[in-house]
């Protein structure tokens, strides 16, 4: 895979625009530091601009907090998207930061980060310092407490559950490692942020709120689109504005929407809206973060425009659908469930089977306060073994089915979020029944990959030349190579396109 070029900083032309236009496209990119008050801050931070001479920049939060820099309580840094341009990469740094993202460093030890990517420590730490302006162990505390930030400003939960929300162990550790890096203690942030929390947040019947930035345009219709066609009934509810789903486990259900954030509410800009209803605070964390893949909330729409507009064909799609994002799901077993279900049927015929699966084998749960939503999608260890039969499914999908959930169980295959892009696919086309194609679909939908590429779909052949000839699996993946790494997007825009043009040719019948 080419990696896209990976920056410290942009340079401080381009920083200083930036800054004094407060441009939304420079948002996660880089830090702003004012000397002066000790605080730094997004690009587009709302407070009157400081003199040049008290600026300094920064490519990452950890970096400013490295520094000794504390993040503002108006633009709040913990809101900006994550560095989309080369981070979602196979570059050792950007897999990396996906194993931080998900806690690794919460469990693990840095030496074992350094053993996943076949690093030592030091040259790890170098990598970091060069890339991001800090150490592996400044990311992970300083995304920890930012999220700790994040829950005492929009929430109103216990401190000691924002704690233990957070990764902490104990609430003593939690309280001074707040106090050292923003030199106040965690309940004196609440009583200082300018976003009052609701007292309802903790109540059951009140769902915990959080707002999720993205950069701007973000085409969430086009996304609910998708996701809406796709919904299995029970497990999930999609509508023009919303999507909602069962989660948890059987033991302990719960559920979550996701829906724009009301426009001028708090003065929020270019951001979702997460509703949780019972979800534990240890899962709070993990939560957000499959939120922001699903919804694929850290891409960066401009560089990958830039990209992909070079080529004619891909050009009119993008100025069409400028913020269209990659749809990814919830749960990486139930996307593959779902994609050997779906080979070479319908999206409707596919969502027929899969919901006569979930109605077999799914959990069902109750709910409260959650109209639709009755049950979890089947396990793993539920369908290795399970009866799928008069389902809709071939006997040789039917195995196909149980040889995934089987491998998935022996850890022959998996979703780790390290994995690179050529070695999750060769992991999954060794299994019976899985080829070229299912790999890369579960590469876009279930690791929101943005180069995954499933040449050999047909759609995609038919709709790629834009001129009704349809391209050659090895033809069309030549075509492609120009897309890279940003193949996955090329893909979304021209699967649209094609359900557009079928929806017209519908139309002048």
């Amino acid at each position: 895979m080419t990696s896209p070029p990976i920056p410290t900083l942009p340079d401080q032309h381009a920083c200083e625009r930036a800054r004094l236009s407060r441009d939304p496209r420079f948002d996660g990119v880089f830090f702003t530091a004012v000397r002066s008050t000790g605080i730094y801050c997004r690009p587009v931070c709302p407070a009157p601009p400081p003199r040049r001479e008290n600026v300094d920049y920064y490519p990452s939060a950890a970096a400013a907090e490295a520094a000794g820099f504390r993040p503002c309580l108006r633009c709040r840094p913990e809101l900006a998207p994550a560095e989309g341009t080369w981070r979602r990469s196979d570059e050792t740094v950007a897999r990396a930061l996906k194993l931080i993202d998900h806690g690794f460093l919460a469990e693990h030890r840095l030496a074992d980060l350094a053993t996943r990517l076949h690093l030592g420590e030091r040259q790890l730490r170098r990598l970091f310092v060069q890339r991001l302006g800090a150490a592996p162990a400044g990311v992970h505390g300083t995304r920890r407490l930012l999220f700790a930030k994040q829950l005492l400003t929009e929430t109103a939960l216990p401190v000691t559950e924002v704690a233990q929300a957070a990764g902490f162990a104990s609430l003593r550790r939690f309280n001074a490692a707040f106090l050292d890096a923003y030199r106040m203690p965690p309940r004196d942030l609440r009583r200082r942020a300018r976003e009052p929390a609701h007292a309802g947040d903790v109540a059951h019947d009140r769902p915990l709120v959080l707002k999720l930035g993205y950069r701007p345009p973000y085409d969430l219709a086009a996304m609910l689109d998708f996701l809406r066609d796709r919904a299995l009934p029970g497990v999930e509810v999609v509508d023009a504005r919303s999507y909602a789903r069962a989660i948890g486990s059987a033991d302990a259900p719960a559920w979550l929407q996701v829906c724009a954030w009301p426009a001028g509410r708090d003065g929020a800009t270019h951001a979702l809206r997460l509703a949780l209803h019972g979800v534990a605070p240890a899962q709070l964390a993990a939560t957000v973060q499959r939120v922001r893949r699903m919804f694929d909330l850290d891409a960066d729409p401009h560089a990958i425009a830039a990209a992909l507009s070079a080529d004619p064909r891909l050009r009119p799609l993008l100025r069409q659908r400028p913020g269209l994002r990659l749809p990814s799901g919830w749960d990486g077993f139930e996307i593959a469930a779902r994609a050997v279900i779906g080979q070479q049927v319908s999206v409707a015929a596919a969502r027929t089977v899969a919901t006569r699966l979930v109605q077999r084998h799914g959990q069902a749960v109750d709910i409260a306060g959650a109209p639709g939503l009755s049950h979890l999608f089947p396990t793993p260890a539920t369908l290795a073994h399970g009866d799928l039969h008069g389902l809709g499914l071939t006997g040789a999908r039917a195995d196909t089915l149980r040889g995934v959930a089987a491998a998935l169980l022996d850890e022959r295959v998996d979703f780790r979020a390290d994995r690179t892009l050529e070695d999750f696919t060769a992991a999954w086309t060794a299994l019976p029944g899985i080829g070229p194609w299912t790999a890369h679909y579960l590469a876009l939908r279930a690791l929101g990959h943005p180069d995954a590429f499933p040449a050999e779909d047909l759609v995609l052949q038919k709709i790629a030349g834009g001129d009704g000839q349809r391209l050659g699996t090895r033809a069309l993946r030549d075509r492609a190579q120009a897309w890279r790494p940003w193949r996955g997007y090329a893909v979304i825009h021209l699967w649209r396109d094609a359900i557009a043009r079928a929806a017209s040719a519908r139309a002048s019948r």
